[in-house]
């Protein structure tokens, strides 16, 4: 099967662990990538709150992801906070052989 259009290789999805998050750079956009009741997600690792890039480290509970450095807490399915405001970007993911791919892109500021 060919690879969509857009999609970068990332791991084998045999290395994500269960309910546990891990970091990747697809250039330079820094993504975290969770595993939760055998699906993926992938999200933006870097918090909006201080800029810090730790969700990856962050602790799962409800679809949820927390950041280990205040709190704050993001839809893995959407990225949303549990309020449904804004929150962080969610990428596109793709799965062949056993391989995990991910669309990733740069938010676009429109000044």
């Amino acid at each position: 099967m060919k690879i969509p259009e857009g999609f970068t290789k990332i791991c084998q999805i045999k290395d994500l662990k269960e309910n546990s998050g891990k970091r990747f750079f697809i250039g330079d956009i820094d993504t975290a990538v969770f595993k939760l009741n055998n699906e993926i997600f992938a999200l933006s690792n870097i918090c909006p709150h201080q800029h810090a890039a730790l969700l990856f480290d962050g602790f799962i509970e409800d679809e949820f992801i927390a950041c280990p450095a205040h709190g704050w807490q993001f839809s893995l399915r959407t990225g949303k906070t549990p309020e449904g405001r804004n929150g962080i970007s969610i990428y596109e993911t793709f799965i062949e052989d056993g391989w995990l791919y991910i669309k990733a892109h740069k938010k676009e500021l429109a000044w």
